[in-house]
C-alpha cells in the first residue's frame, strides 16, 4: 500500500511540476520524507531521478512539437551555473550530514530551509504585480544566478522547484508559462550534472529498484499529462495552482521538521 502511495505521489507531483515548471521534486522530497521509510539521501536521489525523467520528456517533447519558448542563451547559462551550484550543494549536504550523529537529522535542516524558501516564494508571488522586474542578459550574471539556484536546490534535494520561477520572474521578466518551460530546461541541465556527479563519486545510495523504476515511469507519464493540462489553462490558473501548492509544501515541511527533531 505504501509503495502504491509513493508511485501516486511521483505521478501527481510530476503532473503539477510540469504545469507550473517546478519539476516536482519540491513535492516528492518532503512528502516521501514524511513517510520515514527511507533515508534522506535515498529520497533525495530518487526524487532527483524522477524529476530528471519528467523534465527530459517535457523539454524534448516541446522541441519536437515546435512549441518551445525556451530562451536558450539565458537559460543555458543559468543551467550551467545551476549544474556547478548543484555540485557545491551536494558537498554542502554531505558536510552538514556529517555534523550530526544521526544522519537523518539533516532532514530537519532541509525542512526548515525549504519552509523559508517556500514562504519567501509565496510572499513574492502574491506581491509580484507590484514589484519592478529586471532583465539580466550578461552571461556572467546568468551563471552566478544559476550557481546560487543550483546550490540551494541541490542541498534541499528538490531539483529546482519554486526558486527557479521567482528568479525567472524577477531577474528575467518572464511571464508564467515561458518561465515554466525555461525552469524545466534549467532543472534538466542541473539534474543531469548532479546524477553524473553522484555516479562518478560512487555515492549512489541503496534504493528499492522495482519501486524506483515505477516511480521514474510515473514521472514521465506525469510529464505527458502535465503538458496536456498546461495547454488548456491560462496563466492565472497556473498561478493559483502554484500558490495552493506552496501552502501544502509549507505544511509538509513543518511536519517533517518536528518529526526529525
Amino acid at each position: 500500500m505504501t509503495q502504491l502511495l509513493f508511485i501516486l505521489v511521483s505521478f501527481f507531483a510530476s503532473v503539477i511540476g510540469c504545469i507550473c515548471g517546478i519539476g516536482g521534486g519540491v513535492i516528492i522530497k518532503p512528502v516521501l520524507d514524511a513517510f520515514g521509510l527511507y533515508s534522506v539521501s535515498t529520497i533525495s536521489f530518487m526524487s532527483g531521478c524522477i524529476v530528471l525523467s519528467m523534465t527530459a520528456y517535457s523539454v524534448l517533447k516541446a522541441q519536437l512539437a515546435h512549441e518551445s519558448v525556451i530562451e536558450k542563451g539565458v537559460s543555458t547559462y543559468l543551467g550551467i551555473g545551476a549544474a556547478l551550484g548543484g555540485l557545491v550543494g551536494k558537498q554542502l549536504f554531505d558536510m552538514v550530514k556529517a555534523l550530526f550523529e544521526n544522519a537523518d537529522t539533516v532532514g530537519a535542516v532541509q525542512a526548515a530551509a525549504l519552509f523559508a524558501v517556500t514562504l519567501g516564494t509565496a510572499v513574492y508571488t502574491l506581491g509580484r504585480s507590484r514589484i519592478r522586474t529586471r532583465r539580466v542578459e550578461q552571461p556572467a550574471g546568468c551563471v552566478v544566478i544559476g550557481l546560487c539556484l543550483g546550490l540551494m536546490s541541490s542541498f534541499l534535494g528538490i531539483g529546482g522547484g519554486p526558486i527557479n520561477l521567482v528568479v525567472l520572474y524577477y531577474f528575467f521578466s518572464m511571464e508564467t508559462k515561458p518561465a515554466a518551460q525555461n525552469s524545466l530546461y534549467i532543472i534538466l541541465l542541473s539534474q543531469t550534472a548532479s546524477l553524473l556527479f553522484t555516479i562518478v563519486r560512487g555515492k549512489v545510495p541503496e534504493f528499492p529498484v522495482v519501486l524506483f523504476i515505477c516511480m521514474v515511469c510515473c514521472g514521465i507519464l506525469g510529464g505527458v499529462v502535465g503538458r496536456r493540462i498546461n495547454k488548456r489553462i491560462n496563466n492565472q490558473m497556473v498561478n493559483k495552482l502554484f500558490l495552493g501548492l506552496l501552502v501544502v509544501i509549507m505544511g509538509v515541511c513543518c511536519y517533517n521538521f518536528f518529526r526529525y527533531c
